[in-house]
């Protein structure tokens, strides 16, 4: 089933191979970047049908006379221009904890959890697969979250609580020899983690 599993992500990807000499080009890339208005407006009345589209033509213009009067810096100048000092800190450190939160410390090791947890070996591919559709799923929710609470709190909150859970899966993993539930506890403590991860970083 697995290799069957793997292989389906490549339908999605000879669809779109299939399909996309069919769709047109951005009228923003075409605008913007080839400089052919008449091939814009040609895009334009394909994605939104005959019309008027003057409006959206002027703004494509504008973002074209924005972005010329920009100017493009290299990594170096990036990092040595003190305006975007700030946000080059912040994005290193979010970038940096994103890869040391653990997710990749608890996709490796949870197998061997529901192993100890005492699941049937038949049944462990599909609680791993459900430890990925939670991710999945967490990450849907997280869209809809993102606008009431904004991306500073879910950062914080998803954060805190991994730190939390991941504390006390350190706790169950340790007492697991001496109480037989602290297994079932370390399974929903994977599954939790995940939740808090896909909602916030």
């Amino acid at each position: 089933l697995w290799p069957w599993l793997l292989a389906s992500s490549g339908l999605s990807a000879l669809l779109q191979l299939v399909t996309l000499p069919f769709f047109p080009d951005s009228p923003s890339y075409l605008l913007i970047q080839k400089g052919n208005e008449e091939a814009c407006r040609k895009a334009i009345r394909k994605l939104w049908g005959e019309g008027d589209h003057q409006a959206e033509i002027d703004d494509i213009m504008k973002e074209k006379g924005a972005a010329a009067s920009t100017k493009t810096l290299r990594v170096l100048e990036v990092i040595k221009e003190r305006s975007l000092r700030w946000q080059l800190y912040v994005l290193v450190i979010v970038m940096t904890t994103l890869q040391l939160c653990g997710i990749n410390a608890i996709y490796f090791y949870s197998f061997e959890v529901f192993h100890t947890a005492k699941f049937e070996e038949y049944l462990i591919p599909y609680v791993s697969l459900g430890v990925g559709l939670c991710e999945c799923l967490s990450s849907i929710l997280c869209s809809t979250l993102i606008d009431r609470f904004g991306r500073k709190v879910l950062l914080w909150g998803g954060y805190l609580l991994m730190c939390s859970v991941l504390a006390l899966l350190t706790t169950t993993l340790s007492l697991q020899h001496r109480f037989f539930w602290m297994h079932y506890f370390s399974v929903i403590l994977i599954f939790l983690f995940v939740v808090f991860f896909g909602i916030g970083p």
